[in-house]
């Protein structure tokens, strides 16, 4: 059986990561048995990131190509029915959600205003976790955001550029249905990955803020949670 390995879950959610979510959701939606392996040590894993898959004798790291080997491997291509354009959207959509995991990432470990509100949420849930291990992590990820850019903008200035991501996102969002129709997409899939990440996290960031003021993120949101959580 194919295993995914990603980060645990919190708040309720299968995972604390957007792109482990995102493949967790897709796999869910289109009928793919599998074996789900919460990790917090990506040492092992394919450029040493999360999510990634085991299936038989193959090991695929990468969000898109884990996502790309279950449509071939399996036959299970949430995308078949989409045209040309709409994959290019999506793809478009995809690279706008990675500008948005760094401002996400950013209010979770860099900012001092939410850092222990996560912090605290990640002891209670994962007792083997300790404080140590945790300022570890935030040590690492600070660096990470000084060399990706993020980390050299004020808390401010970084919102907004998240805030800008998501409502651009909620414009391309219908009234009813998924992203290009009646039926999800490995889009909504993605999508979902991180709105979830924000939505059903009680604490009031102004990525969560803004989730909660946009009638489309929302809702599109629970009727993806319904369909991965069923």
């Amino acid at each position: 059986m194919l295993i995914l390995y990603s980060y645990p879950e919190l708040f309720g959610v299968a995972d604390n990561n957007g792109y482990g979510l995102k493949v967790f959701a897709y796999l869910k939606i289109a009928g793919v048995p599998f074996e789900h392996r919460h990790i917090l040590d990506a040492s092992a894993a394919p450029r040493g990131q999360l999510p990634y898959i085991v299936d038989g004798s193959e090991i695929v790291g990468d969000s898109d190509a884990i996502i790309a080997h279950v449509a071939r491997r399996y036959g299970a291509d949430l995308d078949s029915q989409l045209t040309d354009m709409q994959r290019k959207l999506g793809l478009m959509l995809r690279r706008t959600l990675d500008d948005l995991y760094w401002v996400m990432s950013y209010s979770r470990w860099k900012d001092d205003a939410f850092w222990p509100a996560f912090s605290a949420a990640l002891l209670a849930q994962h007792p083997s976790l300790s404080m140590a291990d945790l300022e570890r992590a935030r040590s690492f990820n600070a660096n990470r955001y000084y060399f990706q850019g993020i980390g050299r903008f004020e808390p401010r200035d970084a919102y907004a550029r998240g805030i800008a991501d998501l409502q651009a996102i909620a414009s391309f969002i219908p009234d009813d249905g998924f992203l290009f129709g009646e039926q999800p997409s490995s889009a909504d899939a993605a999508l979902y990955g991180f709105i979830a990440n924000i939505y059903f996290y009680p604490i009031e960031t102004p990525l969560r803020q803004c989730v909660m003021e946009e009638r489309r993120l929302v809702h599109h949101c629970e009727a993806v949670h319904a369909m991965a959580m069923g």
